[in-house]
């Protein structure tokens, strides 16, 4: 627990301390700082700087009220307990965003719901961002007080409880953190101290001046928070590419170096996962490389080649000729000769980049949410297509990660949606995202305003849905393709050159073979396939087993089956 109050405000003149009938002047320390003796433990408070209005406290970790309200000191709290998770590269995660998980949108109410996580072979769970952000719904990337836990989410005190509940579980927790902007409702950080660039720019406001140490500091210690004070096991950080540091040394090479401290200090294993618009390999390469030194990175190419294969809408990010070529190239040497981007051409292909250190997925809260009526797979292509897609994710060299409601074939779709209580603000926000989607090519005549309590209240997964027939025969097949990810040691050794792929495009069909495991799928709508039938015995099959003659098997169409030899 705090045991002084510390602001760091070096234009400041004066720092005030406001509690409930009380002003208290702060002191001037070295390098900017101010403090003073705390408020006591469960008091309102907010700080003014020379003489201007009350503001929230920058580093507060809790804002009962809001973001635009005081903030509370804390209260103290029991200190965690060790849990050693599994190693993020041999796990399976599961993304999970807190205001939708449940109806009630609580840290308790996903509590109840772990059994069914752990129940799937999940490892780790991986929390969209819970920084206190303006109104009580969003996607979580509008946070402003980084250091306070989301209120009406269950605030520091559900949260810490939601931990010991993924820990007694044998989950990790990872959690998503945005160190790259604020929001644009509530920050208030310009008014306390020169936080920000005088010209640079990130896509979603102004950029964090990361060439001050006391800038650097405020992430670098948001960090050690979430890791050491609630004992997460690991950060997800967001959109790395807008980060602006021309410094000697990145941010985040010194955010792992920090981390790698604890992990001494403690004896834990701490996750550090970036994500990056190009994929840019320098954030997993070694600090002696010139590289961050981050544990995995986000890799999206394997949803962009499997959306181009199995949907009819093709893909946005890669070249449409070859869509099953594209696949094998997602899994075996990265799409990223052959990518789009809305910027510029990106020539970074990850070949050579070990399978472990790569986080895919066939749908996640971005790529869901950034369509115009935010559908999944599930309402793009066929039931066996859908299949296909999640062998190939459980069977791929890759770290597998889903996102909520997957596992069941979720028929809720995940918009986009704030709640913000600016007027002008939310209209802004309507009009920017239906720009936005109007200039990818999308129609967005129906578009759905993110402000609208429907977007938030539609996106609340059905937990009636798991116990129905269609629903639950999806569980079964995410289950038995974990279970086998477990068993088999091949499919977790993150080897890409052990990969065999085989496909033809005017047929629809593609076969995958790696270590033991040999999967083939007929993606035709309309023809069977005849294939030689791979060797071993076969272990998964849909919608049936297929039919075998003479070394060969006929799969119907949209079919798919999975064998396993000794």
């Amino acid at each position: 627990m705090n045991t002084r109050f510390r602001v760091w405000a070096p234009r400041a003149v004066s720092v005030d301390l406001l509690t409930e009938g009380d002003r208290r002047a702060a002191m001037p320390v070295a390098g900017g700082w101010w403090t003073a003796d705390p408020p006591a433990p469960g008091a309102d408070y907010s700080i003014s700087v020379d003489g201007g209005p009350a503001r929230p406290d920058p580093r507060s970790v809790e804002q009962p009220r809001g973001v635009l309200a005081p903030s509370r000191w804390p209260s103290p709290a029991p200190s965690p307990a060790p849990f050693a998770p599994l190693p993020l590269a041999d796990g399976v995660v599961y993304e999970l965003h807190v205001g939708t998980f449940t109806a009630a949108g609580t840290f308790d109410a996903a509590i109840e719901h772990l059994d069914h996580v752990a129940a799937l072979g999940v490892t780790h769970v991986e929390l969209m961002p819970i920084a206190a952000f303006s109104g009580r719904h969003g996607w979580g990337y509008d946070g402003v007080d980084l250091y306070a836990v989301h209120a009406p989410y269950g605030g520091p005190a559900g949260l810490r409880r939601l931990i010991d509940a993924c820990h007694q579980r044998r989950l990790g927790v990872i959690l998503d953190v945005v160190y790259n902007h604020l929001g644009p409702e509530g920050d208030y950080l310009a008014d306390v101290g020169p936080y920000f660039a005088p010209r640079a720019r990130t896509p979603w406001g102004a950029a964090f001046d990361l060439s001050e140490p006391a800038v650097r500091a405020y992430f670098l210690d948001n960090a050690q928070q979430w890791l050491d004070d609630f004992a997460i096991d690991g950060l997800r950080l967001d959109a790395t590419h807008a980060l602006i540091d021309d410094t000697p040394r990145h941010l985040l090479a010194e955010l792992t170096e920090e981390v790698r401290a604890l992990e001494r200090a403690t004896g834990r294993t701490i996750a550090l996962i970036g994500e990056h618009e190009e994929q840019d390999r320098r954030l997993i390469d070694d600090a002696d490389g010139g590289g961050c030194g981050l544990d995995a990175l986000w890799y999206d190419d394997l949803h962009h080649a499997l959306r181009g294969a199995i949907t009819h809408e093709g893909s946005t990010y890669l070249d449409d000729r070859t869509p099953l070529g594209n696949l094998a190239r997602a899994l075996t040497l990265g799409c990223d000769d052959v990518r789009r981007t809305r910027w510029r051409r990106v020539e970074t292909p990850h070949g050579h980049v070990d399978g472990r250190r790569l986080i895919a997925s066939i749908q996640n809260h971005a790529q869901i949410g950034g369509r115009p009526h935010g559908e999944r797979l599930g309402q793009l292509t066929s039931a066996g297509r859908l299949r296909f897609g999640v062998a190939l994710l459980f069977l791929s060299p890759f770290v597998p990660m889903i996102f909520q409601g997957d596992e069941w074939g979720a028929s809720t779709p995940f918009h986009y949606f704030v709640e913000h209580q600016d007027a002008a603000l939310r209209r802004a926000v309507r009009e920017g995202r239906r720009r936005d989607l109007a200039d990818r090519g999308w129609d967005t005549a129906l578009l759905l305003d993110p402000s609208a309590p429907e977007a938030h209240r539609a996106s609340i997964l059905d937990w009636r849905e798991p116990q129905r027939g269609r629903h639950a025969s999806v569980i079964a097949w995410y289950r038995a393709l974990i279970a086998l990810r477990r068993r088999c040691a091949a499919l977790r050794d993150g080897r890409r050159d052990a990969i065999t792929c085989a496909w033809d495009e005017r047929g629809r069909w593609f076969t995958y073979e790696r270590g033991p495991i040999s999967l083939v799928a007929n993606l035709s709508r309309t023809a069977p396939a005849r294939l030689p039938r791979p060797s071993g015995v076969r272990v998964l099959a849909y919608p049936e087993p297929p039919s075998e003659t003479r070394g060969a098997i006929i799969l119907p169409p949209d079919a798919i089956a999975i064998y396993e030899r000794a």
